[in-house]
């Protein structure tokens, strides 16, 4: 595996101030939301359907839509569903994958990166919260990495699984195993919020109670 930059550690990431812990309670809707999903089709309607769908219920609530900028894949109808029905779009781009091939040119900003770990911190500082639909590896490296930085502390932003059609049955399943072998807590488990339809997700994420700081990150200083 090759990085591009180093992982910041907890220390780091508390001094350069780039993923702050904040305070944080719901009095209105979220503003801002990252879709984390895939950069191909796949091969389920349904699936592509309710990505635009999802699009034109971010755009008709006055919901910014944060994501990779593509304007291929799911990526390409979510952001589909959002431009066409007059929302505002911020897309994020490392330069590599910036080409006429790839990233959207219709979008309301688009922010480029000189590689994938800054791309992720600033789409998480552009968000005020996450949803997560199908994709593939990539998806799961944004899912995995956004929910272990709750877990840590380092945010309390609402992370909501759209399960469409039962694509994440399988993910749900086994992260379930994990709280079941001793390796995840319910709490953080329970902390993602999940549901099948987009109104019931927003629903949850706006009605989101965030867990309480870990005890070992306060007493370390952090």
């Amino acid at each position: 595996m090759i990085f591009l930059r180093p992982v910041l550690s907890l220390v780091e990431v508390r001094q350069e101030s780039k993923l702050k812990r904040f305070p944080f309670s719901w009095e209105i809707n979220m503003k801002s939301i990252s879709v984390f999903c895939g950069s191909s089709d796949g091969n389920d309607n349904e699936i592509i359907t309710t990505a635009y769908a999802l699009g034109k219920e971010f755009a008709q609530k006055n919901i910014t839509l944060v994501y990779g900028a593509a304007k291929i894949g799911i990526m390409g109808k979510v952001a589909e569903g959002v431009i066409e029905n007059g929302g505002k779009t911020i897309g994020v781009i490392p330069t590599f994958l910036k080409t006429k091939e790839i990233v959207h040119t219709e979008l309301t900003e688009l922010i480029t990166t000189d590689n994938m770990h800054d791309r992720k911190i600033i789409m998480y500082e552009k968000s005020e919260g996450f949803i997560i639909i199908p994709g593939g590896f990539g998806t799961m490296d944004e899912f995995f990495e956004i929910t272990t930085w709750g877990q840590l502390g380092l945010h309390t932003k609402p992370i909501g699984i759209l399960n469409i059609n039962g694509y994440y049955d399988a993910l749900i399943k086994q992260c379930k195993v994990m709280v079941e072998r001793g390796f995840l807590k319910q709490e953080n488990l329970d902390a993602v919020v999940i549901d099948t339809t987009i109104e019931g997700l927003l629903d949850k994420m706006n009605n989101y109670k965030p867990l309480p700081a870990p005890k070992w990150l306060n007493k370390e200083g952090l």
